[in-house]
């Protein structure tokens, strides 16, 4: 779970129920390897069918919950929560990122040039602006709108029209090519409108906002067409990857809605894997690990090698004390994953939980894996660091340190840090020229913040 942005950064909460938050901007990035490994599978024959390469491209889950989707340059797809929560099957989701795929093939973000005097406003894609605003979270076009700045959002959306139209016909054809239906992407669409329909949004005279964009209705009905003579219009949605969406937005909610909103979605008497899985995040929020870990006990006992399952065990294990008895689990399910990296990290914390020097080798092993996979984990470079200060390794330390605080955005501690490790480390080997790369990169950092002062 572009994903998906604090502007603080609390290390202690990393690993808290399996979920980071990464800050970039405004928003957090919300990280769970069993929803990113969801993201990616659903996203993949897209990714091929687009043309793109696989390893290019990040389906990005973000902490807000409007319901939007968006591109921001590069080759990053970032989906809201809110769009999960409102999305009712894998097909939908599917839909919005061919769509938004469109955007990326078409070098959307890169070539607009209206948003430029519009650059406080979310890149609003799929959601045409009324509806994120109509759904309460569209906050940038809502501030844009309340300033009295019409003008400079009637000049993004009029150079973002045929945009849209563009990845409308191009994610058709992705989803064609993918053998996926189109019907997800109709039905997402009418939730769009419903959303319009719902707050009372309609065009004005002379509103360039609306005059200038695309209506749903037209929308839909130009790409109901359009699915409707595709030969993969009535293939039948993968039930697997439809389960599995359901796993992860029912955990989703669980780790972001208010207990009580959980409990009463999924109830005690319902004892589904989603329902069991949004109640333990809820019981675990709420430090009642009891409950929690009966919830995690029961879904560990319907499939024992279930790596997200464990995964889920193993945390609660962690968070609520005990460590040394959270390693079988997180053990298991970092070697069912083939180390992924979010899980690795969480196993990795669990070993240097124990305060037992025994298990220091192992957590060195499973969190440099971590970093080599994904190096942009701030939690994974801190333990790691945790763990070459333990073994009196400070060059080493300090240059973990540096690789989390650039990636925390603490530009002045990764410089000081990088120095450090320049001091320490063998003359141009890897790491030394690494800590030389950073201390660069935070030296022109600060220097660009000086100049906007």
């Amino acid at each position: 779970m572009p994903l998906m942005r604090l502007t603080a950064f609390f290390l202690s909460l990393l690993a808290l129920l399996g979920w980071s938050s990464v800050p970039a901007a405004a928003q957090s990035i919300l990280r769970d390897a069993e929803t990113e490994a969801l993201l990616k599978d659903m996203a993949a024959p897209l990714v091929e069918a687009s043309g793109l390469k696989p390893g290019n491209v990040d389906i990005v889950l973000v902490n807000d919950q409007s319901v939007n989707a968006f591109v921001a340059g590069g080759q990053a797809v970032y989906v809201n929560a809110g769009l999960i929560n409102e999305a009712d099957t894998a097909a939908e989701v599917q839909g919005v990122i061919a769509h938004e795929l469109g955007h990326v093939t078409g070098g959307h973000a890169v070539l607009n040039m209206g948003a430029g005097p519009a650059q406080n406003i979310s890149i609003l894609s799929l959601l045409l602006g009324v509806a994120a605003a109509a759904a309460g979270g569209g906050e940038a076009a809502m501030g844009v709108l309340m300033a009295g700045q019409q003008a400079a959002m009637g000049k993004f959306l009029a150079y973002n029209r045929s945009q849209e139209a563009s990845a409308d016909a191009a994610g058709a054809q992705y989803l064609s090519e993918a053998g996926i239906s189109g019907r997800g992407s109709i039905a997402f669409f009418k939730k769009l409108q419903n959303l319009e329909f719902r707050y009372g949004y309609r065009p004005r005279d002379g509103d360039e906002f609306y005059s200038t964009h695309p209506l749903t209705g037209d929308r839909i009905q130009t790409l109901e067409d359009t699915y409707k003579r595709d030969p993969a219009w009535t293939t039948p949605d993968d039930p697997k990857m439809q389960q599995r969406f359901e796993r992860a937005k029912a955990k989703l909610f669980g780790y972001l809605a208010e207990p009580e909103q959980v409990l009463r979605k999924y109830p005690e008497s319902d004892t589904s894997v989603p329902a069991r899985y949004a109640r333990a995040y809820a019981w675990h929020r709420e430090s009642r690990f009891d409950k929690a870990q009966a919830e995690t006990a029961a879904l560990v006992a319907s499939d024992p090698d279930d790596p997200y399952f464990l995964e889920l065990e193993g945390q609660i294990l962690l968070e609520s004390g005990r460590p040394r008895d959270a390693i079988t689990a997180l053990r298991k399910a970092t070697e069912l994953t083939n180390y992924s990296p979010l899980i690795a990290t969480l196993f990795g914390h669990a070993l240097i939980a124990t305060e037992d020097p025994a298990f220091h080798e192992e957590a060195r092993k499973v969190l440099k894996a971590a970093v080599v996979r994904d190096r942009e984990n701030p939690f994974a470079w801190y333990q790691l660091g945790v763990i070459y200060a333990a073994e009196n390794d400070m060059p080493r330390a300090y240059l973990a340190s540096a690789e989390q605080q650039v990636l925390s955005g603490r530009m002045n501690e990764a410089l000081r840090s990088a120095q450090s490790a320049e001091a320490g480390l063998p003359e141009y080997s890897a790491d030394w020229l690494r800590a030389q790369d950073i201390e660069m990169q935070a030296r022109a950092e600060l220097e660009r913040d000086r100049k906007r002062r």
